[in-house]
């Protein structure tokens, strides 16, 4: 088992920078995600982890040992690709033992392995079947069973869910992060699917244009984005935002279609940007129809223009002047299309970022 460790990575192109100065420390036995939208270099980054791509520069560490300089086959890692990679002539079987055979280990040993992770997966049944004969999330568990018989220090995946149905991610998701708790060997895993991030990982690293937004748990991320990218990228739906101004003394939250109290959590915070320009943030979950109980600010009249039933609950958008406010009710209290609403928010749950620097105010 081994750590990986990213230090001032960096790759480029030609005169095109795809990953600047990356820095990243993954845990001996850590589950961790790089997420973030196409084209941020998380797939970039794990390549070179793999040894698929040359490091432009900085350095890249497998447990205590540098392996800029190690082809893929010396440094101890197994990767999984979005596409399944399966040899069509070859039985399951055979898919499997394949790298075994080729670092020349005993038949015994390879049947032993084998065997061994078929019964991991719960596909012993397929052992003699070709991947014609195979659904897709069947082959994508023997691409997976081929990276375990190896017993490697770092599991790397990249976006190996993306070919199939939504049930079946579902499902491949939770099997895979089942599998590396019971295994506990280091996993690297690429995707561009947040729910995917939050659901399947230890920790969580957000990129953005090849560059390093934030990292931590699920929860930690979600509850304080260091930035509006970060905000916005991670939940669904995504997190609402309004621009405002913080009032003279601090005490208020004003913009064109509210007047807020200033919730206590970012009054000190507040005081010292009296007057800034902020960008106001707020998840759907914690914008609400008013319900009975009394509201703790004056209820902001919203007027509906979209309703999606999800059937528990119901997402549906509010116009207010120049902004759209994206709350959640229970299905039977939906608003009907072109209803006049008032919203309450859970002043505690807002989110202030700087209008300038796009930075969480501290």
């Amino acid at each position: 088992m081994a750590g990986v460790t990213l230090k001032g990575v960096s790759k480029s192109y030609g005169k095109t920078q795809v990953i600047e100065n990356l820095d990243l420390d993954i845990r001996d036995q850590e589950f961790m995600v790089l997420v973030g939208p196409s084209g941020c270099g998380k797939s970039t980054a794990l390549r070179m982890i793999a040894g698929l791509e040359e490091v432009t520069g900085g350095q890249v560490l497998i447990g205590d040992k540098v392996v800029n300089d190690l082809p893929p086959k010396e440094r101890d890692i197994a990767m999984v690709f979005q596409s399944y990679a399966l040899y069509p002539h070859m039985t399951v079987r055979q898919n499997m033992a394949f790298g075994l055979k080729i670092r020349r280990l005993p038949p015994a040993e390879v049947e032993r392995l084998v065997g061994e992770a078929a019964r991991v997966l719960d596909i012993q049944h397929l052992l003699d079947r070709r991947p014609r004969e195979l659904s897709g999330g069947q082959r994508q568990r023997v691409a997976v069973g081929r990276a375990i018989v190896r017993k490697p220090a770092v599991f790397l995946f990249d976006e190996p869910l993306s070919n199939l149905d939504a049930k079946l991610r579902v499902q491949m998701r939770a099997e895979i992060a089942r599998l590396q708790r019971n295994l506990k060997t280091t996993t690297v895993y690429v995707t561009h699917d947040q729910v995917e991030a939050m659901t399947m990982g230890s920790r969580i690293a957000v990129l953005s244009a090849g560059a390093l937004q934030q990292v931590g748990t699920p929860l930690e991320v979600y509850e304080h984005p260091v930035n509006v990218f970060v905000a916005q990228f991670i939940g669904t739906p995504p997190m609402n935002f309004v621009s405002a101004t913080i009032g003279p003394r601090g005490e208020t939250l004003e913009s064109t279609a509210f007047k807020l109290p200033m919730p206590a959590a970012w009054r000190a915070a507040a005081a010292k940007h009296a007057g800034r320009s902020v960008v106001v943030g707020i998840r759907p979950e914690k914008v609400g129809l008013v319900n009975g109980v009394r509201p703790t600010h004056e209820p902001i009249t919203a007027t509906v223009e979209v309703v999606e039933l999800l059937g528990s609950e119901a997402v549906f958008h509010g116009r207010v002047g120049e902004d759209v406010l994206v709350a959640k009710a229970e299905s039977h209290r939906a608003p009907t299309l072109g209803a006049q609403v008032p919203l309450i928010l859970d002043l505690e749950s807002l989110h202030l970022f700087d209008a300038e620097t796009q930075r969480r105010l501290e």
